[in-house]
């Protein structure tokens, strides 16, 4: 049993064969599902697939790229559609500074916003972080973020700074990069940190994990992110997999 705790099945990349990548991930093991929808489209195409099939479940935020297209109205939205029963987490929100579409302060902006708005509906937070986490600590602290907590998503950060973020009730999630033979701190995080703390996701379709490198990521391949932490930590993939389901069906406040 797996939960894949990020997903983008509502992508165009997978208008084509929805209904066979899902059907692959169950035959891989994959029970659970989050899809994350981040703007006016995605949101809706993940809550319809999370309603369309059994423990499929959705998250509804804003992404920091798009910080800068959002508007009160998308914020108001967004909280309406929180009370949705498979809406599971507010995001995925965020700062991301590799492009330059939103500048950084309408991202903050919009940042704070978000996490004001999950503490309001009492729902954990879905965390994009891209070259800015050192923001990213100090405004999850300065908001008191941890009265919600969340998940530091696709985390590729130093141990540290995962502490940091366990320590405000977040958990780290890990995905297809833990893999890839150069990828040092997140083998080091999966090493590191205690297994109680640790998520896994594919991010789908992006970053698939080794050997599928460089394809399209989906669902059914989080298990060679299991795999790969069990490795790492000297465990059976069965303990990682149970855990790691058990943890996210905790954080989520799923009843399986």
């Amino acid at each position: 049993m797996l939960f894949d705790t990020h997903v983008h099945l509502n992508a165009d990349q997978f208008t084509e064969d929805l209904e066979e990548t899902i059907t692959r991930a169950r035959k891989a093991g994959v029970t659970y599902m989050t899809g994350v929808g981040f703007d006016r489209k995605t949101i809706p195409a993940a809550i319809k697939i999370a309603e369309d099939h059994d423990h499929m479940y959705a998250a509804v935020g804003w992404h920091p790229v798009d910080a800068i297209d959002m508007t009160d109205e998308d914020l108001a939205w967004i909280e309406k559609l929180s009370a949705h029963p498979k809406v599971v987490a507010i995001g995925e929100m965020g700062l991301d500074y590799h492009w330059d579409k939103s500048p950084a302060e309408t991202q903050k902006e919009v940042f704070r916003k978000q996490i004001q708005l999950a503490k309001k509906v009492n729902m954990p937070i879905i965390i994009h972080n891209r070259e800015a986490t050192d923001d990213i600590v100090e405004i999850l602290r300065e908001e008191n973020a941890a009265e919600v907590g969340g998940i530091m998503h696709c985390y590729s950060g130093p141990v540290e700074t995962a502490r940091a973020c366990i320590d405000m009730n977040f958990m780290i999630s890990l995905g297809g990069p833990v893999t890839f033979k150069n990828a040092k701190l997140p083998k080091e995080v999966a090493k590191a940190i205690d297994l109680d703390h640790l998520l896994v996701e594919t991010d789908c379709p992006f970053l698939a994990p080794h050997p599928n490198r460089g394809k399209r990521n989906e669902p059914a391949y989080v298990k060679l992110v299991a795999e790969q932490i069990a490795e790492l930590k000297g465990l059976t993939y069965e303990e990682v997999s149970q855990q790691t389901t058990k943890n996210a069906l905790d954080f989520f406040r799923i009843q399986s």
